[in-house]
């Protein structure tokens, strides 16, 4: 007997506006990004202030992301950015993948658990 699995369909609600998510709270349709969204992600993690710092790291990480349709190597990133991986972690205390990728609107990094 084949059986059939049901997902379940899950939204962020910001302002009034609702984007599909994944169970980390990855956004599923990048387009819908924008800078209102960040802020609204970067809270769910526990960021009530995004500085020029975390902008640049976003930023990055999105130019990146639509030029190669991939996240960053954090290698990569810290060199591109000219942050050390512990300042990226006081700047996303969860981590470039969970955190900074997040908050830029990419799915879900690839090799993230």
């Amino acid at each position: 007997m084949a059986s059939t699995a049901i997902l379940e369909k899950r939204l962020f609600t910001w302002n009034s506006h609702e984007v599909e998510v994944d169970e980390g709270g990855f956004i599923q349709q990048p387009e819908m990004w924008d800078e209102q969204l960040a802020f609204a992600l970067a809270q769910t993690d526990g960021i009530t202030e995004l500085t020029e710092s975390h902008w640049k790291v976003i930023q990055y990480i999105r130019s990146y992301f639509q030029e190669f349709e991939i996240a960053p190597m954090i290698r990569k990133l810290c060199k591109e950015t000219g942050f050390t991986l512990r300042e990226i972690y006081d700047l996303f205390p969860s981590g470039p993948a969970r955190g900074a990728c997040k908050v830029a609107g990419l799915p879900k990094p690839t090799g993230c658990v």
